[in-house]
């Protein structure tokens, strides 16, 4: 194991969850302490994503790769973090929209580069139809753009 020992862990998880459940128990001893570092670090601490956002995160991918355990803690955790069921069903419904499109596009085996090139032409049209947004084109451009706003 690294620089903790598997029943320092053991008390870390326990003063977290008030337990040490019975398949962190189960894994085997070098794979505890990265676990317990990655969960307790990146998922449950404080990081740049509030956690509820991770909460619903995981609970999406839980949706999309059909792990019940996954989601039934991720439902819940959300739910600790604010999440309210109108959340936690759209979480689950973006998972299931995202599954139903990736499926389709593997299965038609459609063109990376076409799919790309597409996708940056959207992001391109959505920026530039965004309500306030400053332009990417010249201030020349801009300051006649608000001189025809004006009149």
């Amino acid at each position: 194991m690294g620089t903790m020992k598997k029943n320092d862990v053991y008390r870390e998880v326990e003063q977290t969850f008030g337990q040490v459940p019975g398949w962190v128990r189960q894994m085997p001893d070098p794979a505890v302490e990265g676990f317990w570092s990655l969960m307790r670090d990146v998922q449950l601490g404080e990081t740049k994503i509030p956690n509820k956002y991770k909460e619903l995160i995981g609970l999406a991918v839980a949706g999309a790769t059909r792990c019940r355990y996954c989601a039934l803690f991720h439902t819940e955790a959300a739910k600790l973090n604010g999440a309210t069921d109108e959340e936690i069903a759209e979480a689950s419904m973006l998972s299931g929209i995202s599954m139903m499109a990736s499926t389709f596009l593997n299965a038609q085996q459609v063109d990376y580069e076409q799919f790309r090139q597409e996708t940056l032409g959207i992001v391109a049209y959505a920026k530039a139809h965004m309500p306030n947004q400053p332009s990417t084109q010249s201030p020349r451009a801009d300051n006649a753009r608000a001189d025809r706003a004006r009149h």
